[in-house]
């Protein structure tokens, strides 16, 4: 499999190439925080990664990128560029949450177990954040409730799933302040209810933004299960309103 993956979702600006299958694969990425530098430096970032492993991009069997919630901006930036190369190339595209993207970050930093719990909050601006709760089953974060966005004194903790495998483990998580943490949105902490805060096992990491390569390791899986759409269907995830920011000039 080779798989090219890309975010500039947030304040990061990334490539990734993934070779090999789902599960012995390994992701080679390029990436540097430029929140106004994406166009300028998605495609070297392409061109160099391609070069380097000897590839052209008809070597290439799908892309994939962070599909949101982000930034307006940085998010038409990566579809335009999967769009134009799954047209030309007629391979599929692998749409990846930004929020599942920094969850399997975050967990793969804490060297996390079976079953356990992130919260990823980013800052969406005007008060409110985007907002996703993932579990860790079979390897990769599984999505508990729906992403939305919304004020942060308006969050709430979903409860878990379990694996066929383990159900008494994952239970006994959803018994315990045993949350991780992860995202710019965490910054609100101080306007999130108490019953969000005390679930977290340990200060959560603000730091994290979306990168390619966990979008790389989490559009792999996914590939390798059949999934992927056309150029024309690989489209930006919002969750806010179109509407709401059209009347708001001057916001990303």
């Amino acid at each position: 499999m080779k798989l090219l993956a890309l975010d500039t979702s947030a304040a990061g600006c990334s490539a990734a190439l993934w070779l090999g299958s789902a599960k012995a694969g390994l992701a080679y990425e390029r990436f540097e925080i430029a929140p106004r530098g994406h166009t300028r430096l998605l495609m070297p970032m392409v061109r160099s990664l391609l070069q380097e492993h000897g590839f052209e991009p008809a070597d290439l069997d799908a892309v994939a990128f962070a599909c949101g919630p982000g930034s307006f901006t940085g998010l038409r930036i990566a579809t335009g560029v999967v769009q134009g190369l799954a047209w030309g190339l007629n391979i599929p595209v692998i749409p990846v949450s930004s929020l599942a993207a920094v969850a399997l970050d975050a967990l793969t930093q804490a060297g996390a177990a079976q079953g356990q719990r992130v919260a990823v909050a980013f800052d969406a601006r005007m008060g409110e954040v985007y907002w996703g709760c993932y579990q860790l089953l079979d390897g990769a974060p599984v999505l508990l409730g729906k992403e939305r966005v919304c004020a942060p004194s308006a969050l709430a903790m979903p409860a878990a799933e379990s694996s066929a495998g383990d159900v008494e483990g994952a239970h006994a998580r959803a018994d315990n302040a045993d949350w991780l943490g992860a995202g710019s949105g965490w910054a609100l902490s101080e306007q999130m209810p108490e019953a969000v805060t005390s679930a977290l096992a340990a200060l959560p990491s603000t730091d994290l933004v979306p990168r390619a390569a966990c979008v790389a390791r989490l559009a792999a899986k996914q590939f390798a299960a059949g999934a992927g759409v056309s150029a024309q269907q690989a489209q930006p995830v919002y969750l806010r309103d179109e509407v709401t920011w059209q009347k708001l000039p001057g916001r990303e």
